[in-house]
């Protein structure tokens, strides 16, 4: 793995554990560092951390607050 992939992903924690955890990566990123970018994807997506699983997390608290309003009447 290259110098710069490394730095990368030790400024990251989440990177990091992520790595930790699936360590066919190192292989990888071994191969192609420019794989680095896929691999960010992909974590996001495992731990919810994209646009869309924040707006469905937002939705979802709401919905369980109107639920409990509901059953307060």
């Amino acid at each position: 793995m290259n110098i710069e992939t490394i730095v990368k992903i030790k400024e990251n924690p989440m990177l990091q554990k992520y790595i930790r955890e699936r360590s066919y990566w190192y292989k990888i990123l071994n191969r192609n560092p420019l794989m680095l970018k896929k691999m960010e994807e992909e974590m996001k997506e495992t731990y919810k951390l994209r646009f869309e699983d924040k707006i469905d997390d937002i939705n979802t608290k709401m919905n369980m607050f109107k639920a409990f309003m509901d059953a307060i009447k």
